[in-house]
């Protein structure tokens, strides 16, 4: 019975077709965003170049962007272009409408918390680049500005910001091209320290695919604002894939440029290949911290509509207020620079469920099949084993032959969460399903 569904579940209304807009105008400049902030690419050069020349990393992009595109994105945005729902509720097929509190709901917000706390430590960190100062007490003032005042805006006035990232987006791409051309004369004198060309390819993926996991749960969000299957590719290809390689590459060759020239111990991060271009350094770094306000107010603001739909006793303002706290901390001790581990954590956390909602998609006949009553334990074990196998290399006592073979671990936590909610799925593991004529609004998304 329809009265038997959280209230969460029984209050949605579908996003109707009259509401959809083409790929250029949502889909696309939203991920392109995603991937044009920062944080995707200030350490990406890390645990790449280090290990592989700059051909074979650009290959890796490519092969990361098709991954994302088709396993992590696609089925999610075809559930919301097809039903005009939400993650929330698309996510009660695989998980349950009881179980989908916890995932993917408070667990969207709880790693939003996570992006907002890397976001606001790496936005800091470059106005103290531009400043030329490093002072503790500094960092610490201007990250609680930062913060608290986005949190305030994100909350006041998103749909702002939304239409200002249209143009943000634009700062971004044209710094990292003038970064490149300040630096493009020596990549073809820049060496890789290590030569391991597999190792380094599987590093690409490891980081993008890590970066991408939740936004490609998320695309259930984004297509539900597209009008038909084309605007989901097209969006996908473009904000996504094309994104990926642009974003990624450019940054990639310009650390590889920057290293090739000035020769001695490599500084991989891409602040050094900023210094590059000289005076303008300063303004660059400023510029790119104002482009991060974007995500900072988006990080905050799914992150505040996560925490109000699945704990709605809790106002508001104050679980935002809570969460934003944590992610400030985060951000002040520095734990939020270590980019390679969360992102890990992140892709092990969302690859599974990415996993189990495309093997529901193509079991339910590439459509929404409608929510599941109770707690859906084939969604859970699959996220639970995916995400283990997302993680093996931090359980302590794994044999390194298994952590060896568990590369991309990101991308196996997709494999493993698809194959076993397939498996529990067709041996009869799932609970039933409520009637999709007992939701609000379903004759409008139809």
């Amino acid at each position: 019975m329809a009265s038997s569904l959280p209230g969460y579940v029984k209050s949605s209304i579908p996003n109707p077709r009259s509401n959809r807009a083409p790929w250029y105008k949502n889909t696309f400049p939203s991920y392109a965003g995603i991937f044009l902030w920062v944080a995707f690419y200030v350490e990406i050069a890390v645990p790449t170049i280090t290990l592989a020349d700059p051909g074979v990393c650009l290959l890796g992009l490519v092969v990361a962007g098709l991954l994302c595109f088709a396993l992590y994105y696609y089925v999610p945005g075809m559930l919301g272009m097809q039903t005009g729902r939400t993650l929330y509720i698309v996510g009660t097929s695989t998980f349950g409408s009881t179980g989908g509190y916890f995932m993917p709901g408070l667990l969207m917000g709880l790693l939003q918390l996570g992006w907002f706390a890397v976001s606001t430590y790496f936005a800091t960190d470059y106005i103290m680049n531009g400043l030329h100062d490093q002072s503790k007490a500094l960092f610490t003032v201007i990250a609680l500005i930062w913060a608290y005042g986005l949190a305030w805006v994100a909350i006041k006035g998103i749909r702002y910001v939304a239409r200002i990232a249209q143009f943000l987006n634009w700062v971004p791409l044209i710094m990292i091209i003038i970064v490149f051309w300040a630096n493009k004369g020596g990549i073809a004198h820049f060496k890789p320290e290590h030569h391991d060309p597999v190792a380094g390819f599987l590093e690409v993926l490891t980081f993008v695919i890590g970066f991408f996991a939740t936004a490609g749960a998320a695309g259930t969000d984004f297509g539900m604002n597209n009008r038909n299957r084309r605007d989901i590719a097209l969006g996908g290809l473009t904000g996504i894939t094309a994104a990926i390689i642009v974003a990624g590459g450019l940054p990639l060759l310009s650390v590889a440029g920057h290293i090739g020239k000035a020769g001695g111990a490599p500084n991989y991060e891409y602040q050094a290949a900023i210094s590059a271009v000289g005076g303008l350094a300063p303004i660059m770094f400023f510029l790119f911290a104002i482009a991060s306000i974007a995500p900072t107010c988006f990080c905050t603001f799914i992150a505040s509509n996560s925490f109000a739909t699945m704990i709605p006793r809790v106002p508001r303002s104050v679980s935002t207020v809570i969460g934003v706290t944590v992610g400030v901390l985060l951000a002040i001790t520095g734990v939020a620079q270590n980019l390679v581990t969360f992102f890990t954590i992140v892709g092990a956390s969302f690859g599974p469920i990415c996993g189990a909602m495309a093997a529901d998609y193509l079991l339910a006949g590439k459509k929404w099949s409608g929510p599941r009553k109770g707690i859906n334990w084939a969604g859970y074990v699959a996220w639970a084993v995916g995400f283990v196998v997302g993680i093996l290399n931090y359980i302590p006592g794994v044999p390194a032959s298994w952590i060896k073979g568990d590369r991309p671990a990101v991308l196996f936590s997709f494999v493993v969460g698809f194959v076993i909610y397939w498996v529990m799925a067709q041996a009869g593991l799932r609970p039933a399903l409520v009637p999709l004529d007992q939701l609000k609004g379903e004759e409008a998304a139809a």
